[in-house]
């Protein structure tokens, strides 16, 4: 049994990569080939937006200053392989948006290191780099402004920043993002634009990162989105439901308790060129503090990113989260963090970031060795270097 399964994996990842392998080729069969006219309809180029097709590739080199021996970033999920050169992502997405009385779609799938850290319970193992991360239809009924209905496997609206790292202001995602929110939900979405400045969703899934349902019932999801002017807007989440305190376990009394969080995003752009966004989070479920008794987790980040032209921005980020009890670092700690992120658009989507980071926490948890090992520091300093490019 064991054996098929690594067969099963083992195939879903050659044809993922002759996927990429084969749209690639064509892609540079294209850039290269005299400029001939074509029929109309058959360009690379209208067949990548029949299908909605791209393309994203992201890698980058980690140096951690706490230990140069160490193979670990502390307190990372994305990016905690240190002083190696990493291949996070390819993906190959297609995508296409329902019109009113029409359908649409969305298929993702992710290959590299970033892929081990985002599969769905019962969608893959941790050592699997291959991914499955969106894959829905969605159907706008002609009611009102639409009423859209979403089903299958998305990313979750919760937190300001999202997995693929060309479409946040910093290359390392924060502390809230690996800890504090889930990354995809599978189940269904409801939706409706009540104007142009309110609109709202209504989720029911399977729980937090699980492709099959855990607990002994749905987790329910809200999000409501408010922009009264273009320079401000308010994203509110929230979910709750009964989640299992260890993940991969099933769900009984002993191990399932209500998981309940609540995340705020608060965009303001005062400027053209400049971008405030803080993130809130606040997490309860319980019984599941060490003692039995509710655990808590909450944070709170603030990000500042200024464009000084089309081919040069620079972003700060500064993070505090409070895991009080342990349950989602595996340390009851108050961490903190500040980073540091030119960019640099070296061509047309093709970015580069250099990036400075500080973590530093109130227990020794950094400069260690062996993934879970026992630290010796409160701090811990990375110098990266990330590629990021789309297509």
């Amino acid at each position: 049994m064991e054996n098929e399964k690594k067969m099963k994996k083992g195939f879903l990842g050659i044809v993922l990569m002759i996927i990429i392998m084969v749209t690639l080729s064509a892609t540079a069969w294209a850039d290269d080939a005299a400029p001939a006219p074509k029929p109309a309809g058959t360009t690379l180029e209208d067949i990548k937006n029949l299908l909605g097709l791209s393309i994203y590739l992201q890698g980058g080199y980690t140096y951690n200053f706490a230990n140069s021996d160490s193979k670990e970033n502390v307190l990372r999920v994305f990016d905690h392989d240190a002083n190696s050169f990493t291949l996070d992502l390819a993906q190959i997405v297609f995508a296409k948006d329902a019109p009113m009385g029409g359908v649409g779609f969305k298929l993702k799938l992710s290959a590299g290191e970033t892929a081990k850290f985002i599969h769905e319970t019962g969608l893959g193992d941790m050592d699997d780099p291959f991914d499955l991360t969106e894959a829905y239809i969605n159907y706008v009924a002609p009611i009102g402004k639409g009423l859209k209905f979403q089903f299958g496997k998305f990313v979750t609206p919760n937190g300001a920043e999202v997995i693929e790292a060309l479409d946040n202001m910093n290359y390392s995602r924060g502390l809230l993002f690996n800890y504090a929110v889930p990354f995809t939900h599978t189940g269904l979405m409801v939706g409706y634009p009540f104007s142009d400045k309110v609109s709202a969703n209504f989720y029911v899934v399977n729980g937090w990162d699980n492709f099959e349902d855990e607990g002994s019932s749905k987790t329910l999801g809200l999000t409501v989105s408010v922009t009264p002017v273009e320079q401000f807007s308010v994203v509110a989440n929230f979910m709750n439901g009964r989640e299992v305190m260890t993940a991969g376990a099933e769900c009984s009394d002993s191990i399932c308790s209500n998981r309940f969080l609540s995340d705020t995003i608060i965009t303001v752009k005062p400027l053209k060129n400049l971008t405030f966004v803080v993130n809130t989070d606040y997490g309860t479920q319980s019984n599941a503090a060490p003692d039995g008794s509710d655990a808590k987790w909450y944070g709170i980040a603030g990000y500042v990113k200024y464009d000084f032209s089309d081919l040069f921005s620079a972003s700060v980020r500064g993070e505090y989260f409070n895991d009080s009890d342990g349950v989602r670092t595996g340390t009851a700690q108050k961490a903190k963090e500040i980073t540091l992120t030119p960019e640099f658009r070296i061509a047309k989507n093709l970015a580069v970031r250099p990036e400075y980071r500080h973590d530093w926490s109130d227990k020794e948890v950094f400069d260690t060795a062996n993934a879970g090992g026992p630290g010796t520091k409160k701090h811990q300093d990375t110098l990266a270097l990330g590629v990021m490019y789309r297509w």
